[in-house]
């Protein structure tokens, strides 16, 4: 099937044809057949790289209105917002930000790029745009199972179903092992592929020795011995999963400086030997830590002059040095000069936005990543190593989902310019079998929704209520009809659970239970004025109730001070604290005591005392920070990345701003509050 057979206006199929597409894929003309051009729902469950953005852009240009492309993350959405903002009069538009406006500035765009974050917050605030919207496309609706995320892109497709029943839905999704479930919910035709432009072997590595999946097999040279280990270091993790309100990813703990394991000299080894053959890597890691190592140890390798680029990866490696003069930026200038480079959270934007356009311009050769990147954004590569398929959980190493090392893995392979994908696992002896059973020959995991969890419900609860889409909970309960929790469960078995989150948000003073005449029967609910603020500015009930305890207790102190008002900010669970090493836990603690007047929390009062000295942790990086300490002081005295303390101001600027208004709600002063915010 070709483009221009298709519904197309001409400067559409023109625009395409001048970036090389002028015929569908298998599974893009599958979805032509199941009616997206004609506004039908359609789910498209297909790999990585088969061309479903396309599928989302038929969609929205042959719509009888208005559009919305929905993302789970903002590097995403900057993403598809250029890729719209290209096609030739189309007026798009972008908006992850600001979670206590409508948003009326984005009607009247032909196509909106927005995280689901930021349209539930719209709607919140009483955006009329959403209910113009004639086709929403939903990206990565896999992500319904993430926690946080996933009851927030749930409750906002039902919500823009239920204002409009004749809204088309599209949604894109990887391979999941219940693709059809979500087509049901969705009223839509399911195309379900394993189609790929470019072909995928997949392996696992035991020292140099690969066996694929297609009954190939090849060898690299290792340099030293093989005795497997290397994989199993105990440290947090980075959380891929929380890259949106802002950047919630956890630095690392400081690993042990041994000798580099021998699965990192195989990771190395594969590494270079993609280059040699002309070929782009990445290799994933499970931290930002081992990130860098891996970087630093493939720089030796010497692969901008293997891979023929030293002049453009230097070009590159200044471009990151002007970014800032952190050490982390330093270090990263260093890597891509060697033709290498490190992408995680911790990185600020600038850094992250030079290492991918550098290697999607293949003046770099190997990207060493944590799995936020798989994730994120569109950076393919000839060969994709998974060095680790385990990761830091609580107080164990768990096995990573399928589903996310089959992302990892679908980044394997370049149309138009790698003949072949190559995705190789490193393993050992004792583990190659699990591996092929659980990655090779494995099928990715059922996606379930997490909308019963005890925090999301209340949180959207509370959005029922606060916007008069419920004031019973018979009726949250028809809110939560169209839901794909009720569509598995049934919306009945919401019913113990939405009552005990009425409860709790009765009890917490954001929704009042109005009784009849002599207070017989309660026949409706209504949000506090501290509910329909909180619910405004999109911040958790829990967050609102410390807020508002906070305020209280700083408004009483003759002697409140900015480092007062952000420890209230940062002890919420909107604010994702910093990780306490134990070298600085001593620190943190006598700056507590020594600050003790100044805190709203006694130390002996704290719920968890741990958690409140990482929040205490943070707000005193934000105090130094509003205080003159620079990007380089901070990073190098806190152990953070720069691109946390990017988040943690960005977070911080929103709480502050819900903190004014709940202020203005209770009707205390705390001018602590605007000293912060407008200095921070």
């Amino acid at each position: 099937m070709r483009v221009r057979d298709l519904p197309l206006s001409e400067r559409f199929v023109e625009h395409f044809a001048d970036r090389g597409i002028r015929e569908l894929y298998p599974p893009q003309a599958a979805a032509v057949d199941a009616g997206v051009c004609q506004g039908e729902n359609v789910v498209a469950a297909v790999p990585t790289a088969s061309g479903k953005t396309f599928v989302a852009e038929l969609a929205l240009l042959t719509a009888d209105g208005p559009g919305l492309y929905v993302c789970p993350l903002r590097a995403l959405a900057r993403e598809k917002y250029e890729a719209f903002a290209a096609l030739p009069g189309v007026e798009a538009a972008i908006s992850t930000g600001d979670f206590d406006a409508s948003g009326e500035d984005l009607a009247g765009n032909d196509v909106v790029v927005a995280t689901s974050e930021k349209v539930d917050s719209a709607i919140r605030n009483g955006a009329s745009w959403v209910d113009e919207l004639a086709c929403v496309a939903v990206d990565e609706v896999h992500l319904l199972g993430a926690e946080r995320r996933g009851p927030t892109l749930e409750v906002t497709l039902a919500t823009l179903r239920r204002r409009n029943p004749e809204l088309q839905v599209v949604a894109l999704s990887a391979t999941v092992d219940n693709p059809e479930a979500i087509a049901e919910w969705l009223d839509a035709a399911l195309v379900e592929s394993e189609w790929r432009p470019v072909d995928l072997r997949t392996g696992v590595a035991v020292g140099g020795d690969v066996t694929f999946d297609d009954g190939t097999a090849m060898s690299v040279h290792v340099e030293g011995d093989s005795n497997g280990g290397g994989g199993d270091d105990d440290g947090p993790d980075d959380d891929p999963t929380d890259d949106d309100l802002p950047d919630d990813d956890l630095p690392d703990d400081d690993l042990p400086d041994d000798d580099l394991p021998d699965d990192t000299e195989v990771t190395a080894a594969l590494v270079a030997d993609a280059v040699d053959r002309g070929g782009q890597c990445l290799a994933f890691v499970r931290s930002r830590t081992e990130a860098v190592a891996l970087a630093e140890r493939l720089a030796d390798d010497g692969l901008a002059d293997r891979f023929g680029v030293e002049s453009a990866a230097a070009t590159a490696a200044d471009e990151a040095a002007d970014v800032d003069g952190t050490a982390t930026g330093r270090q990263l200038a260093d890597c891509l000069r060697s033709g290498v480079a490190f992408h995680h959270a911790g990185l600020r934007a600038g850094h992250r936005a030079v290492v991918e356009e550098a290697f999607r311009d293949r003046e770099i050769a190997c990207i060493c990543a944590t799995p936020t990147l798989a994730a994120g954004v569109n950076v393919p590569a000839r060969r994709v190593v998974v060095r680790d398929q385990k990761r830091y959980a609580g107080s164990a190493m768990e096995w990573l989902p399928t589903l996310e090392v089959h992302q990892m893995c679908g980044r394997a392979g370049r149309p138009g310019l790698d003949p072949y994908g190559e995705a190789v696992l490193v393993g050992d002896k004792d583990t190659e079998a699990e591996l092929v059973e659980r990655y090779v020959e494995g099928e990715p995991e059922a996606v379930e929704s997490t909308l019963a969890d005890p925090a999301s419900l209340r949180t959207h609860v509370l959005s029922a209520v606060a916007t008069g889409f419920a004031e019973t909970e018979a009726e949250i309960l028809d809110v939560f009809e169209g839901t794909f929790y009720a569509r598995e469960a049934g919306a009945g078995g919401l019913a113990d659970a939405v009552a005990v989150a009425v409860d709790d948000l009765v009890s917490g003073g954001l929704i009042d239970r109005e009784t009849g005449e002599g207070g017989v029967e309660a026949y409706r609910l209504v949000a506090t004025p501290v509910g329909e603020t909180a619910s405004k500015q999109y911040v958790r009930p829990e967050t609102a109730e410390r807020i508002v305890s906070g305020l209280r207790t700083a408004a009483a102190m003759s002697n409140a001070t900015t480092l007062t008002v952000f420890e209230v900010v940062c002890d919420t669970p909107d604010m994702q604290d910093t990780y306490l090493g134990n070298e600085e836990r001593a620190d943190i603690y006598r700056f507590a005591r020594a600050n003790a007047g100044t805190l709203t929390t006694a130390m002996d009062e704290a719920d968890d005392f741990e958690e409140w000295l990482e929040s205490v942790k943070t707000a005193r990086i934000l105090d130094e920070w509003i205080g003159g300490a620079t990007v380089e002081e901070l990073v190098e005295s806190y152990r953070i990345g720069p691109g946390d303390l990017d988040s943690r101001v960005e977070r911080a600027e929103w709480l502050l701003s819900a903190a004014e208004a709940l202020a203005e709600t209770i009707g205390v002063r705390v001018p602590a509050i605007t000293r912060a915010r407008s200095r921070l």
